[in-house]
């Protein structure tokens, strides 16, 4: 089986930063995409950014700028660096990575981890 555990959520004032990371292990033969969704209260879960193998990077029109998603393929691991967070940033953070086993390719997401960024 594969997993996906996140890292790198707190509390953090406006205009502060964090760094997310997302680490997959177990039957991995190769990973395609890996990206970053978030899911505020009483909203829907939205992609935040995503970044292929080969390195070509999407963003949400919101986080454009200020937000940069990298990936170490050795380590079958993703970032998501936040800068000049603001409170509508404030949501649980998943990350989620489609993933050839032996089996299928099949999209795995992590627990989720919550950033919180107070006015």
């Amino acid at each position: 089986q594969v997993q996906l555990v996140e890292s790198g959520g707190g509390l953090v004032q406006a205009g502060g930063s964090l760094r997310l990371s997302c680490a997959a292990s177990g039957s991995i033969l190769s990973i395609n995409a890996m990206g970053w969704y978030r899911q505020a209260p009483g909203k829907q879960r939205e992609l935040v950014a995503a970044i292929l193998s080969g390195g070509s990077t999407n963003y949400a029109d919101s986080v454009k700028g200020r937000f940069t998603i990298s990936r170490d393929n050795a380590k079958n691991t993703v970032y998501l660096q936040m800068n000049s967070l603001k409170p509508e940033d404030t949501a649980v953070y998943y990350c989620n990575a489609d993933v050839r086993t032996m089996v299928n390719i099949r999209r795995y997401w992590g627990q989720g981890t919550q950033v919180t960024v107070s006015s």
